[in-house]
């Protein structure tokens, strides 16, 4: 069994360390020719578990020139983190190891010179790898490859930046045959299954369980003399408690789900700021300028608070932040447990956290969230089929590194795990669409992408089409985004093309922290000055993130425990207590559904606990269906916990309008007819490269991107229903943008277990929800006063006062 060298030993005992039992359990599982997966908490060392074996083979002086060690993480901000973090161990071993980076954010020139002269570790992201193996010089670059570490591996590995990875490991293995393969993760609700996508199809990845750490130490903030607020998420209540928080601590890390919230509170708690305490502010939009500035703060100590979102979820170790905030609901345990992490970096001491929830049913679910840590319980997407249009990129990247053979390819591609299902028929539509676009689009010469050789290679029909796709490349497809920018060319970051169109000179904003005056709007860019008036915040059309099932559960369990209530504030004990007087609470199982009348309208509410995508999905199927029934319907609204529907007439059998048949009839018909399933095609087709977004000099807006996905989807629902964009576009829909498996869900306990209340007046469990009407367009925190008079006058009417 392989031992650590003692040159490591002896650092980790300069530094009062020992090895870990895992990290030397990684280490003799790799040397014994296995590739493994560490399950372990943060805080454990999984970053030098993962590189243990290139450190053993660095001190061992077995390293030859050329690339060693591939790291993988899904951030940026992970990669660089990681390359600080490795340096000093490394020089102070005296392994002589070059460690470098290589992401969106590195030079051009740095590029090109790592492809000619790779380091001994690279650390990079899945789009970045993928990009490498487009080269011609791949195969030189990786034939000496021995490890790849994957870290987070639960965040890429159920979605379609984990397909480009599977099938970029799979292409690596043909390359280097020896590779093993490292995966790394805190937070993994199904070990096993994330095991066998992390190895090749027909080999196993060993399982190494990581030591268990300190309990971490979570409590929930509760208003000081005042009432949750019903409704809202941004807790704005919250901000004078916070920044005695951030005034106790030494470094305090504040987690927001969303962009547009973490420039809205970093925007109170800079107003509130009379120390002028350093607070920063890191998100995904900022310039990659702005974020090494603040992550190079951060690591220096020179920040007692920093506002952030998912830029920051992972493995990012400042080991000086002693407590993490979250801001709103956490959504699920594992991206609590990750966030939490952050703080007191370390196996043996408690990470403290501390949840702000922004309105009741958020204290509800921070109370589960809470609960769910401390049992250590995991929870995460599911596994699924890889998506074909990453696929299809994946057959073009390949291309344009020399000619390949199709049979080799297939079985290559087979060896991924999400893609070991790809059978002879349907990868012959694979290799037609990427060689002419498929049967409908084969007379047109720009889809013609792969030419099919007499010596029986695929190869690229023009060498110029590897440029065009290293343009393209990729797998997150964003808004159209516009640069702000001071007039001295300082970049501050991007806003989305919609909000920048909707400014005109004189008009404030505030962005990356600043209030900002725009001057004008010329060649892309949005040039601005500072400014001292108030200012509108940008809001981003990124994806809403679900409550999970397990944490849905979990809080329809405390509803039902009315034990439970004695702990909480008075005001949420009183509003269950009221609710379970004047109705009922929804319990496990079952699907509650209360109808009332309220200002001449009749609502009802069904409290499915599925989260937002599933219940906008069932609101815009239940209202053609009441429309269908003569119900005359006038709208609905939903969040994570319920959907209301509002019309001139009651709704008298709730179950009618949730018959499974919704998923074979009004499903099919409201996808295809709605603007969803454009989107997803839009999406799939930019990802598989039938449309470029990006010319040499020139990037197309995202109208002319519209325009041509929705005149080729067109052409293929009239000529080529069963066109492989469309299907993959259906596939998307169902799963990501509809969630239908949640519907379905809902629809299940519907035939099972409904429970329609008939009320005279609205319920104090509908508060929440009702109060939203008219608001669900508007950001979140941009109408936090209204929404409390309004919130406040529908409780009085439940409530009975």
């Amino acid at each position: 069994m392989r031992q650590v060298h003692p040159r490591i030993a002896d650092w980790f005992a300069g530094r009062g360390w020992h090895v870990r039992r895992h990290q030397a359990e990684v280490l003799a599982q790799v040397g014994a020719g296995h590739h493994v997966l560490l399950a372990a908490d943060t805080g454990a060392g999984k970053t030098l578990a993962g590189f243990m074996p290139t450190l053993c083979d660095a001190a061992e002086g077995v390293l030859a020139d050329g690339l060693h060690t591939l790291y993988v993480s899904p951030l940026k901000a992970l990669a660089h983190d990681i390359q600080r973090g490795l340096l000093a161990p490394v020089a102070e071993m005296g392994l002589g190891l070059r460690v470098e980076a290589r992401t969106g954010d590195t030079s051009s020139d740095r590029k090109a010179r790592q492809r000619h002269d790779p380091p001994h570790v690279l650390l990079t992201t899945p789009e970045s790898l993928s990009l490498l193996l487009s080269y011609p010089e791949s195969a030189t670059m990786f034939a000496g490859l021995r490890y790849v570490v994957v870290d987070e591996i639960h965040a890429m590995a159920a979605g379609k930046r984990g397909d480009l990875l599977a099938l970029s490991l799979a292409r690596l293995q043909g390359l280097a045959p020896d590779m093993r393969r490292i995966g790394l993760s805190a937070t993994l609700a199904d070990p096993v299954g994330f095991a066998r996508w992390l190895a090749p199809i027909g080999e196993d990845a060993a399982l190494v369980a990581g030591e268990e750490g300190a309990p971490a130490d979570v409590s929930i903030l509760l208003p000081a003399g005042q009432r949750i607020p019903w409704s809202g998420h941004a807790a704005s209540w919250a901000v004078p408690q916070i920044l005695d928080l951030i005034r106790a601590h030494r470094t305090t890390l504040i987690f927001t789900n969303t962009r547009f919230l973490a420039e809205y509170t970093f925007g109170l708690l800079w107003d509130r700021n009379e120390e002028n305490l350093p607070i920063g502010i890191h998100h995904g939009s900022l310039s990659a300028e702005a974020r090494h500035k603040v992550e190079a703060a951060m690591a220096g100590g020179r920040l007692r608070a920093l506002v952030c979102t998912a830029s920051l979820d992972l493995g990012v170790d400042w080991g000086d932040i002693d407590l993490v905030v979250q801001m709103g609901a956490p959504k699920g345990s594992s991206r609590l447990l990750q966030r939490i992490g952050r703080a007191n970096h370390r196996l043996d001491c408690p990470s403290k956290a501390v949840l702000v929830p922004g309105n009741r049913f958020e204290f509800l679910e921070a109370v589960a969230a809470v609960e769910a840590v401390r049992a250590g319980t995991r929870d995460g997407e599911d596994l699924r089929p890889g998506g074909r249009d990453v696929l299809a990129q994946h057959v073009l990247a390949l291309a344009c590194a020399g000619p390949f053979d199709g049979a080799a390819l297939l079985a290559e591609v087979r060896r991924a795990a999400p893609y070991a299902d790809v059978s002879e028929e349907e990868w012959g539509r694979v290799l037609g669409f990427v060689s002419n676009g498929g049967y409908a689009l084969r007379a047109y010469d720009r889809f013609r992408r792969i030419t099919h050789g007499r010596d029986g290679l695929w190869r690229l029909s023009h060498p110029d089409l590897a440029r065009s796709y290293r343009l393209n490349a990729g797998i997150i497809v964003d808004a159209d985004m516009v640069e702000v920018a001071f007039r001295n060319g300082r970049a501050l970051g991007r806003v989305e093309e919609d909000f920048a169109a909707s400014l005109g000179p004189g008009d404030t904003f505030r962005f990356a922290g600043l209030d900002l005056e725009v001057e004008s709007l010329r060649e892309g860019a949005l040039l601005v000055r500072a400014s001292r008036r108030s200012a509108a915040i940008p809001s981003y059309n990124g994806a809403r993130i679900p409550i999970s099932s397990h944490l849905a559960d979990r809080v329809r369990a405390i509803l039902n425990d009315p034990a439970r209530w004695d702990d909480f504030p008075e005001d949420v004990h009183e509003w269950l207590a009221v609710q379970a007087r004047v109705s009922v609470l929804p319990r496990p199982g079952e699907l509650l559904v209360e109808s009332f009348p309220h200002q001449d309208r009749f609502y009802s509410v069904f409290y499915t606990f599925e989260g937002w995508p599933a219940n906008q999905s069932l609101g815009m199927l239940m209202t053609r269906r009441m429309e269908a029934l003569g119900l005359s319907p006038l709208g609905f609204v939903a969040n994570d916990y319920a959907l209301a529907v509002w019309g001139l007439r009651p709704v008298e059998d709730p179950a009618a309008l949730l018959s499974p048949d919704i998923l074979v009839e009004e499903f099919v018909e409201w996808v295809e007819n709605s603007y969803l399933l454009r989107r997803a095609f839009r999406e799939a087709s930019v990802i598989s490269g039938l449309i470029e977004r990006q010319m040499p000099g020139k990037r197309k807006t995202n109208r002319q991107v519209t325009f041509s996905s929705d005149l080729i989807y067109d052409v293929l629902r009239r000529y080529e229903p069963d066109h492989l964009l469309l299907k993959a576009a259906w596939a998307d829909a169902r799963q990501k943008m509809t969630d239908v498996a949640r519907v379905a869900e809902v629809l299940d306990r519907a035939q099972s277990a409904i429970r329609h209340q008939r009320l005279s007046r609205v319920s104090p469990l509908a508060v929440p929800t009702l109060t939203m009407i008219g608001r669900e367009s508007m950001p979140a925190g941009a109408a936090d006063d209204e929404l409390l008079l309004e919130a406040e006058a529908l409780a009085a009417i439940a409530m009975g006062e």
